[in-house]
């Protein structure tokens, strides 16, 4: 089982694919496997490397102290670790942010990035939907409800046309054996809650592209594009029919902007 020994944590990542570099950040209640509809149209052409963030999967303890500037030097580290000089960072959600944040770290390693269905902006009305789920996940018969509760916020409304999606998605979410806890849920939500960047847009100096989804309940979109329209030449389009959830609602075509733009954003030594 891959794991890197840091300080205070044991971190857990996959290594996918051949082919230049590109790191994998997962956002808030997620972790490596989040991946998981997308990585497979991507592993021809990069090797993907997936760790679970603090406070998921199989990274322990989960009560480690953590922060999103904590996570992004988490990452770092295991780029040394796995001898990276540069590479390419896809981010989504918080991972957005983490991306962000591990730029500031190390521009000067950061070949080209990729921003999917995030933003550097405040937004309350997420952390409220989020506090909301974790006292229905802390209710009576919990395990389920926050689930089939949070689905509608993730996923793009094509997903709900058939409703044994929704049992699908809840069967191998309950049967999924690294899931994060409620207690551990608590803890991250506590991260994304502080969190305060120390990068800026108007920092990012490397190829960066932001994706978009059209049905993006989350992320207010109008925001999101003008704090991104900071970045240098920043490459900003918006999928339809993709929710939150936009490396799963449109794998197909998030994997072909990530093809197209970290193909030609340069080689990584």
């Amino acid at each position: 089982m891959p794991e890197l020994a840091l300080s205070d944590i044991t971190l857990h990542f996959e290594v996918d694919g051949s082919g230049p570099p590109i790191l994998m950040l997962a956002g808030m209640l997620s972790d490596s496997a989040s991946w998981g509809a997308l990585a497979p149209l991507l592993t021809d052409q990069f090797t993907l490397i997936r760790p679970d963030n603090r406070s998921t999967g199989r990274t322990t303890p989960w009560d480690a102290e953590t922060s999103v500037a904590q996570m992004a030097r988490d990452a770092l580290a295991l780029m040394d670790h796995l001898g990276h000089e540069t590479f390419h960072v896809v981010g989504h959600s918080m991972g957005g942010l983490m991306a962000m944040e591990l730029f500031g770290l190390a521009p000067e390693r950061i070949q080209a990035l990729s921003i999917l269905a995030s933003a550097p902006v405040r937004a309350p009305r997420t952390m409220a939907v989020f506090d909301a789920l974790l006292a229905v996940r802390r209710a009576p018969e919990g395990e389920q409800l926050w689930l089939r509760a949070l689905y509608p916020w993730v996923f793009a409304p094509g997903f709900f046309t058939d409703p044994a999606n929704t049992d699908t998605a809840l069967a191998a979410a309950l049967a999924y054996p690294h899931a994060q806890s409620a207690d551990a849920m608590a803890h991250q939500m506590e991260a994304l809650r502080g969190f305060r960047p120390t990068a800026r847009p108007v920092d990012l100096t490397c190829p960066t592209q932001v994706l978009h989804g059209a049905e993006d309940l989350l992320i207010p979109r109008a925001a999101a594009e003008e704090a991104f329209a900071q970045i240098p030449n920043v490459v900003q389009t918006t999928l339809p029919d993709a929710g939150h959830s936009i490396h799963w609602d449109a794998a197909p075509a998030v994997a072909q902007h990530l093809r197209q733009f970290h193909d030609t954003a340069g080689d990584p030594r």
